[in-house]
């Protein structure tokens, strides 16, 4: 945050002709939003692996239906899945610098949202138990971020203007009401991620709790001032 002074009319023949100087304040000016999330998503799957690419793609395409069905019969809808990564990877042994072809892994990985967040467990559990042996990462959103965004962007302008005003008053000036520059900076919304990649199937999942999302805005404002 700083102020400064800028000179509104200049003449290279004459420095005396300049009359009117123009004081500038620059401030940043932040807000922030507390939102419950009312989306999750997951991204859940299976890895399989086999010396045969067409055994371990078989294993892995049983696991998914099974997982599929299994949400299905929750009234998760056919929209709310999405395959997020399908992958084919040689496995090799290294020994005494040479390397062996030993087998495959495929990995299969579907995100899920749930506009429901009290069945986030369920949903986990449910297909965990049909054969599901991954969930890498649980993420907290809300649906309607762009309303709760404007509403930080609110108090981000409220926000620099009592922190130019606050440093004009303290100068001796009066600040005038219209600023002369805004920018506004990257939004900062983003998901909250529930960290799940230590998750271990042969466990318990520990209860799933949503928190709180915050939303923010910042913005940078000049302001002249008398």
């Amino acid at each position: 945050m700083y102020f400064q002074q800028h000179s509104s009319f200049k003449s290279r023949s004459n420095p005396s002709m300049i009359h009117n100087q123009e004081k500038v304040i620059e401030v940043t000016g932040e807000g922030s939003i507390a939102v419950t999330p009312n989306l999750a998503e997951i991204m859940i799957g299976a890895i399989t692996e086999n010396q045969r690419l067409s055994i371990a793609q078989a294993e892995n395409s049983k696991i998914i239906a099974n997982v599929l069905e299994s949400l299905f019969k929750l009234n998760i809808a056919k929209e709310q899945i999405q395959t997020a990564v399908y992958r084919i990877e040689p496995q090799y042994h290294y020994e005494e610098g040479k390397s062996s072809l030993i087998g495959y892994q495929v990995t299969h990985l579907l995100q899920v949202t749930i506009d429901n967040m009290e069945k986030t467990g369920l949903v986990i559990d449910t297909a965990v138990n049909s054969g599901a042996n991954s969930v890498s990462m649980i993420q907290f959103k809300v649906s309607n971020s762009d309303g709760y965004y404007h509403q930080a962007l609110s108090l981000a302008v409220k926000n620099a203007r009592n922190k130019a005003m606050t440093i004009a008053t303290s100068l001796g000036g009066t600040l005038h009401r219209y600023p002369l520059k805004v920018e506004e900076e990257i939004p900062r919304i983003g998901p909250v991620p529930y960290q799940a990649a230590s998750f271990q199937l042969e466990s318990a999942l520990p209860p799933i709790q949503a928190g709180e999302l915050n939303i923010s805005a910042v913005i940078r404002v000049q302001y002249s001032y008398d």
